[in-house]
C-alpha cells in the first residue's frame, strides 16, 4: 500500500510522513523527551550538540531537545484547533450565503470583504496586543481572523451545487433547508475544504512561531519554537544551535502540511488529475 502510495501521488507520501512524524512526536514526547524541559542547569549552559545532549543546551542550561520535543504540542494544538475554529465559521458563512443568495449573500459577502481588506497578521497582532498573549487566546484568535477564504471556497462549491438535480429534488419532498445544507450540499463540497484545511495549518503554525518570537505569543518558560528562536536570537555568533533547531523543525512541519495539501488537492480535483495523465 505505501509502494503503491509512492507512485501514485508522492506528494501526500512525503507530507504525510513529516506530518505523521509530528504528531507521533507530541503523543509520545513526555517519554521520549531525555530531560525536564524546563530544568536549568546553570553549569551546562550553552553546551554544544554532543551525546549527551544531542541538540545542545540554551543559555540557562536547558536540554534544547527535551524543548523541541514539547514544543511540537504546542505547534500541533495551534495548527489544529485554529484550523477547526476558522474552517467551522467560514463553512457556515459560506453556505448560507452560497444556499440562500439574495441580500443574505450580499451582506455575508460584503462582511468577508471588509475582513480580506485587513491585514491577517496585523489584525492578529493588535488583538493579541488588546487580550494577551497566551495559547489560549492565540488559537481562538487565529481561528477568528482567517475564515474568509473557506467561507468563499464553501460558497462557490454550493452556488455550483444547489441546482443539480439531487438538490432540487429534496427541495420538492419539502426537505428543510438546515438538512440539504448539512446532508447534501456540505459533504460534496468538503474535498476543497480540507485541501485549504490541511495548508491552512502550517500558515497558523508560522503565525504562532512569528507572535512567540515577537513575545506576543507562548510565553516562557513554556516551550515553543517560535519562542527558542526569539531566545537564541543573542546567540547568534557563539550558539548556531539555539536558532537552527528549531528553525528547521518549523520549516519540515509547514513543508509536510504543504506537501499533503498540494497532494490531497491532486487526488480530490478530477480535473488536475485528468490534466496530469495528459501530460
Amino acid at each position: 500500500m505505501i509502494k503503491r502510495l509512492w507512485k501514485r501521488n508522492p506528494l501526500i507520501f512525503w507530507g504525510g510522513a513529516l506530518v505523521a512524524l509530528l504528531v507521533l512526536t507530541a503523543l509520545v514526547c513526555q517519554w521520549i523527551a531525555p530531560y525536564d524541559p524546563d530544568n536549568q542547569v546553570l553549569a551546562d549552559r550553552l553546551l554544544p550538540p554532543s551525546w549527551q545532549h544531542w541538540m545542545g543546551t540554551d543559555q540557562y542550561g536547558r536540554d534544547i531537545l527535551s524543548r523541541m520535543l514539547y514544543g511540537s504540542r504546542i505547534s500541533l494544538a495551534v495548527g489544529l484547533v485554529a484550523v477547526s475554529i476558522y474552517v467551522l465559521i467560514g463553512t457556515t458563512v459560506g453556505s448560507v450565503a452560497g444556499y440562500y443568495g439574495g441580500w443574505v449573500d450580499g451582506l455575508l459577502m460584503r462582511v468577508t470583504d471588509i475582513f480580506l481588506c485587513i491585514p491577517t497578521f496585523l489584525l492578529i497582532l493588535m488583538v493579541i496586543a488588546f487580550v494577551g498573549p497566551s495559547i489560549i487566546n492565540i488559537m481562538v484568535v487565529i481561528g477568528l481572523t482567517s475564515w474568509t477564504d473557506v467561507a468563499r471556497l464553501v460558497r462557490g462549491e454550493v452556488l455550483a451545487l444547489k441546482e443539480r438535480e439531487f438538490i432540487q429534488a429534496a427541495r420538492v419532498i419539502g426537505m428543510k433547508d438546515s438538512r440539504i445544507i448539512l446532508r447534501h450540499l456540505l459533504p460534496n463540497a468538503l474535498g476543497p475544504v480540507l485541501v485549504v484545511a490541511t495548508l491552512g495549518i502550517g500558515g497558523a503554525i508560522l503565525v504562532e512561531s512569528a507572535l512567540s518570537y515577537l513575545g506576543l505569543g507562548v510565553q516562557p518558560p513554556t516551550p515553543s519554537w517560535g519562542n527558542m528562536l526569539e531566545e537564541g536570537k543573542e546567540h547568534l555568533t557563539d550558539a548556531w544551535w539555539l536558532i537552527t533547531f528549531p528553525g528547521l523543525a518549523i520549516f519540515l512541519t509547514v513543508l509536510g502540511y504543504n506537501l499533503l495539501g498540494e497532494g490531497l488537492r491532486d487526488l480530490l480535483d478530477p480535473r488536475l488529475r485528468g490534466s496530469g495523465r495528459n501530460n
